[in-house]
C-alpha cells in the first residue's frame, strides 16, 4: 500500500483513508494509482460489504497537488490525456464499486475531492466543510469528474459552479444533493456508523446491487423494456437464497442471517 493511502478492514467494513495530511490529501499520480488499486482490491474481497472513504488531517481532499499540476503543465497533450484517463479510471472504479460506499467529509473538498464525494453512494459532512470546483480559475474545467458531479447536483447547478469556480459550504452542498446529511463534527463518526449499520442490516446482494439498478433504470428509455427488466429482477431476487432468507426472517419475526453479528 502506498504511503499516500491507508486501508484498514474491520470485518465487513473497509476504510480507505487519503493519507497526505500535510498536503491536505491533494491528488497526484501516486495517490490516484494507489486509491484505484485499493478499490479494485476491495471489489474482489467477498467479505467486505461497506467501504468508507475519508481523509487524514484537516481536509478530505483539497484537489490537485501543486507539484503535480506544475509537471502536467509542462507535459505534452498526449501525456495529459493519459494522466486524465487515470483519474477517470479512479472515478469510474469508485462509482461502479460492487460494495456500497460512504464519503466521510470534513475540511476542504475541492476538484477531484468533490468527484470522490459525488461518486460515493452516501456522503456525510460537517458544517465547516468547504467545497469548490475551481478549475475555471485556471482556464480549465472539471471535465473528468463532470459526469458524477452533474449526476449528484444536477445540470443547472453544475453550470453555475463549473463556470464561476465559487466556493460553497456544507449547507449548500446538502441543498444541492452532494451531501446527504450534515452533522456536527463531534457526531460525524456516529453518523457514518449509523449508515454502516443500516447497510449491514440490508441484504448483501441487495445493498451492493442498488446502484446498478439505479444506473440501469436511468439508462433505459424504453418503458416496456424497463418494466420487463425490473420484473425479471424482482422475480429472481424473490427466489434467490438471500431473498428467501429475508422473506422468511420477516415472516418469522427474526433477524436475517446476514444481520446477526
Amino acid at each position: 500500500m502506498s504511503d499516500a493511502l491507508t486501508c484498514v478492514t474491520h470485518g465487513p467494513v473497509a476504510r480507505l483513508r487519503l493519507d497526505r495530511a500535510a498536503l491536505h490529501n491533494a491528488f497526484d499520480a501516486s495517490l490516484i494509482a494507489a486509491l484505484t488499486a485499493a478499490l479494485e482490491q476491495v471489489a474482489r474481497d467477498a467479505d467486505v460489504r461497506v467501504v468508507v472513504i475519508e481523509g487524514a488531517g484537516a481536509s478530505f481532499s483539497a484537489g490537485a497537488d501543486l507539484n503535480w499540476m506544475r509537471a502536467m503543465a509542462g507535459a505534452s497533450e498526449v501525456e495529459n490525456r493519459d494522466d486524465a484517463l487515470a483519474l477517470a479510471r479512479l472515478m469510474r472504479t469508485l462509482d461502479e464499486l460492487p460494495e456500497p460506499t460512504i464519503a466521510r467529509v470534513h475540511g476542504a473538498a475541492f476538484g477531484g475531492g468533490v468527484g470522490l464525494v459525488a461518486c460515493c453512494d452516501i456522503a456525510i459532512g460537517v458544517p465547516e466543510a468547504k467545497f469548490g470546483l475551481t478549475e475555471s480559475r485556471l482556464g480549465l474545467l472539471p471535465a473528468v469528474i463532470s459526469p458524477y458531479v452533474i449526476a449528484a447536483i444536477g445540470p443547472r447547478q453544475a453550470r453555475r459552479w463549473f463556470a464561476t469556480a465559487g466556493i460553497f459550504d456544507a449547507d449548500q452542498a446538502h441543498r444541492m444533493g452532494l451531501l446527504h446529511e450534515v452533522v456536527p463534527a463531534a457526531e460525524l463518526d456516529a453518523a457514518v456508523d449509523r449508515q454502516i449499520d443500516l447497510l449491514l442490516k440490508a441484504g448483501p446482494f441487495a445493498a451492493a446491487d442498488a446502484k446498478r439498478l439505479v444506473r440501469e433504470v436511468l439508462a433505459e428509455p424504453d418503458r416496456d423494456r424497463r418494466d420487463h427488466d425490473n420484473a425479471t429482477l424482482i422475480a429472481a431476487l424473490r427466489v434467490s437464497a438471500e431473498g428467501q432468507e429475508g422473506l422468511s426472517a420477516f415472516l418469522d419475526k427474526r433477524p436475517p442471517a446476514w444481520a446477526e453479528r
